[in-house]
């Protein structure tokens, strides 16, 4: 049963919470804030209690008195969201956001709800704005600028993408994930040079870097240099993951450019049944064409 509080429980509530909120700019600083809070509290406790309906109503009557305030919208979405009115949902998000730009709350649940409509480039980009607002609260905080990192690297923005890496170094200049995603950046970017430096790099620091040890074996292999190396290398990677067909794909190719046309084709093969990927057909079907072209000689 729920329990409905008097008026004179609801001032002395309202007399409790008051420090909470005496410093809180998500609330109008006027005549109104009392009437504001004294209806957002209610909306929260009715939101508590499973009464959705009853807590719109209340935070909507809050809006009232502060229409101005993130808090309360950043709420009302909350209930909107349990209701299942996701469009409603987002028009307060938005006003959120755009009340607080500073937030990071509304922007993380707008790349939620987007996401979940299968809307990826609208979520990208709410996750990137929730993201750089996070890194200002917490500067060097690591782990937020991997994850922005990321979505630079999903949105093809590399510039950004190598800026958040770089500040990672320097923030950790021992952190090798760091140097294997730039190295990433500058294959994307055709240096293949800066590549391999920045995955020779990540390997110094992580000799066990399985991921990495199989990227430089293949630019190696894409460029025609230090084959050697290149098989060496990738077989150390699959000691880590065998059935690996990113993996197994790799050395394929290496020998494929050693002119090992036999055990191009097995791993190749082993390679398209661990792994379907456009690639591996394509090292797959050159390896054949190779092998047909000596056989009619």
């Amino acid at each position: 049963m729920f329990y409905r509080l008097t008026r004179r429980s609801r001032i002395w509530i309202l007399i409790l919470l008051a420090p909470l909120f005496i410093n809180n700019k998500a609330f109008a600083l006027d005549n109104r804030a009392s009437f504001a809070l004294s209806h957002y509290i209610m909306g929260g406790v009715y939101e508590t209690q499973g009464n959705i309906d009853r807590a719109i109503q209340e935070y909507k009557k809050a809006l009232k008195a502060d229409y101005q305030s993130s808090q309360i919208r950043l709420s009302l979405a909350s209930s909107y969201i349990k209701k299942g009115d996701v469009p409603r949902a987002i028009d307060e998000l938005k006003l959120a956001a755009s009340l607080k730009p500073e937030a990071v709350e509304p922007h993380a649940i707008l790349a939620l709800l987007y996401a979940v409509q299968e809307k990826s480039d609208m979520a990208k980009e709410e996750y990137e704005s929730a993201l750089k607002n996070a890194s200002k609260l917490e500067p060097e905080n690591i782990e937020i600028y991997k994850s922005l990192g990321q979505v630079y690297l999903q949105r093809k923005n590399y510039k950004e993408a190598e800026a958040a890496y770089k500040f990672i170094l320097d923030l950790s200049p021992r952190d090798s994930e760091a140097h294997f995603f730039l190295a990433h950046i500058y294959d994307e970017q055709k240096n293949r040079q800066a590549a391999i430096n920045e995955l020779k790099k990540a390997i110094e620091l992580n000799p066990d870097y399985h991921q990495a040890l199989n990227y430089l074996g293949y630019i190696y292999a894409e460029v025609g240099r230090h084959l050697d190396e290149a098989e060496i290398i990738i077989k150390k990677a699959l000691e880590f993951e065998p059935d690996n067909g990113a993996y197994v794909d790799s050395l394929g190719w290496v020998y494929f450019k050693q002119g090992k046309l036999k055990e191009a084709l097995k791993e190749l093969e082993r390679a398209d049944s661990l792994l379907k990927d456009p690639e591996i057909e394509k090292h797959l079907e050159e390896v054949r064409e190779k092998l047909n072209a000596i056989q009619r000689r």
